[in-house]
């Protein structure tokens, strides 16, 4: 069957569209039925159910939520409890870790006032609150497509159609997606999100903004010895695996029920096509202050996702005719403290807020240029501000002294100056690699299956499912220049940025031959970052498929 011939879309109408049930999307909600109980609002999210893709270390800020619901803190079907009462900064070298006297912290970095738990919850918790308000909301239904008016200006977004075979043709199962109109829409995809990139370029949004700039997040939850556990306690560290040129460190978080989240997290703009974030993330447990926490624990879930680095000077304009970008969507992360939820929150209230003004006043489908004027100016863009140098003095300078620089400048800006301005970033993360000739394969830690794992086993605990016979959701634009430069140029990175073992370059007879895993997919989105070429492009593949996160 051809477009022509597909019968129309059904079509559903509401006030606000919201794209992504994350903590922005979710808050969003909240907040503009707090402020009118009377409009109708549609909540749609590709995962198959909330908080099946949601994956962050995480140690919140309660400061958006506060606000948003002030009763969390003793409300018990909101399972964040564990705040964090002993935090830790180490320097890593092979053999040691060195501890940072706190007193040495910025005032910003404490984190004494934070909450640790799975993000995942939260955002259920999140959604129940909604649904009691009348918010509508829609799991398992990925939105593929942006819809225009006749002026250009977004009027809501579809979802994708089910039932395709790989081939393209049409299975028996077949159903066509649906159109959800609004008078405005709000992106709250996430990191590198579908149609927020396409949003970003057909607007120009980033024209005035430097270039985004990603890290890859990989998270394992283990649930470890009673006698070792110590509730509240976090602890982050830079340095070892990852040499001074690239960027990155772990975090450790001591959960709920003896559980420990632990992670580790590698800049994207590193050069080293040989480098593997996943195995340094394997290698780093290796570390003999590390290793003893996990022995005789077991690993309860993995996941990897992308996370948005490039700060203050790499947020886009959010606002374009009939919505705006919220959350992760538009880069809100604080790089050195490791914190975004608080901001996606923040930034879905304040957007929130500006959108029940405007269809207060009537107003449909224009631009919201209210939030576009509000955010710099907000708790948001004054939390970004003070940290706005530390990403790129330490690209620039690399970890040993672009940390302390960052960490100078960041004193500086707590004094209300700063000797360094405002730093630029140099160049999309996909520009940065070098080609292989000039560096040397990195050998592989071996899996030893009590603290050390090979991806497939890793992918197993993350619960990824897709539907096998649908067209795959990896897009390579031009296979001939993957073959002359990600392979020949580069040594084929995308085997080992991914986390999943979703790419790999089978060396057959009649040459090297590329082959694509979708099924491995966890969803990060490092491959439509890091790619050399930007060749790669990640579609949402049909509804409800990818990870199913239980509490991450």
């Amino acid at each position: 069957m051809s477009s022509e011939e597909l019968p129309p879309r059904e079509s559903m109408e509401f006030d606000v569209v919201i794209v992504g049930a994350g903590p922005s999307g979710l808050s969003a909600a909240i907040r503009l039925k707090q402020l009118n109980a009377d409009l109708n609002i549609v909540v749609v999210e590709k995962g198959s159910e909330v908080g099946a893709h949601i994956l962050s270390g995480a140690v919140i800020d309660p400061v958006a939520l506060d606000k948003l619901v002030p009763e969390w803190r003793t409300d018990e079907d909101c399972l964040l409890k564990t705040q964090v009462t002993d935090d830790r900064f180490y320097w890593m070298t092979a053999s040691g870790a060195i501890r940072l006297p706190n007193f040495m912290m910025p005032p910003l970095m404490n984190n004494h006032h934070c909450f640790t738990g799975s993000l995942g919850h939260l955002c259920r918790y999140l959604a129940r609150k909604a649904e009691a308000l009348g918010v509508e909301i829609y799991p398992g239904f990925a939105a593929v497509e942006v819809l225009y008016d006749d002026k250009g200006a977004v009027r809501g977004i579809a979802t994708g159609d089910m039932g395709i075979a790989k081939d393209g043709s049409h299975k028996d199962s077949f159903t066509r997606g649906m159109e959800l109109v609004g008078k405005y829409t709000l992106f709250a995809e996430g990191a590198r999100g579908s149609l927020s990139k396409q949003l970003i370029a057909k607007f120009k949004l980033d024209a005035n903004s430097q270039p985004a700039k990603f890290g890859i997040g990989l998270k394992e939850v283990w649930q470890i010895d009673p006698a070792k556990h110590q509730k509240g306690l976090i602890q982050h560290s830079f340095g070892w695996p990852l040499n001074n040129k690239t960027g990155g460190g772990s975090f450790l978080y001591h959960q709920d029920d003896n559980t420990v989240a632990v992670g580790f997290v590698v800049h994207l703009n590193y050069d080293d096509p040989y480098l593997s974030p996943f195995d340094e993330f394997q290698r780093f447990k290796t570390h003999p202050a590390i290793r003893p926490l996990f022995e005789g624990g077991k690993r309860l879930a993995y996941g990897a996702r992308a996370i948005t680095e490039g700060g203050y000077q790499s947020v886009p304009r959010l606002t374009f005719a009939g919505g705006a970008l919220i959350g992760c969507a538009a880069g809100f992360v604080n790089v050195p403290r490791i914190k975004g939820v608080h901001n996606a929150m923040g930034s879905a209230m304040l957007a929130a807020e500006h959108v029940n003004a405007a269809l207060a006043a009537g107003r449909a489908n224009d631009e919201i240029v209210e939030y576009e004027n509000a955010w710099r100016a907000s708790a948001i863009g004054k939390d970004l501000h003070l940290v706005r140098n530390v990403k790129p003095l330490w690209s620039k300078f690399g970890t040993i002294i672009g940390v302390m620089l960052g960490g100078f400048d960041m004193w500086c800006n707590t004094l209300g100056f700063s000797l360094f301005g405002t730093q630029s970033h140099a160049k999309p993360d996909r520009s940065t690699l070098d080609p292989a000739k000039t560096h040397q394969p990195i050998p592989a830690p071996k899996p030893d299956g009590k603290i050390t794992f090979d991806r497939l086993s890793s992918v197993f605990l993350s619960n990824t499912n897709h539907e096998e016979d649908q067209p795959v959701h990896l897009k390579v634009a031009d296979m001939n220049l993957q073959k002359s430069s990600e392979h020949d140029v580069f040594a084929g990175p995308s085997n080992r940025y991914c986390p999943a073992g979703v790419y790999e370059w089978a060396e057959e007879a009649t040459g090297p031959r590329y082959v694509i895993n979708a099924q491995n997919c966890v969803h990060c989105k490092t491959c439509d970052v890091k790619d050399p070429n930007g060749n790669i492009t990640w579609v949402p593949p049909e509804g409800g498929g990818g990870p199913n996160y239980e509490a991450m």
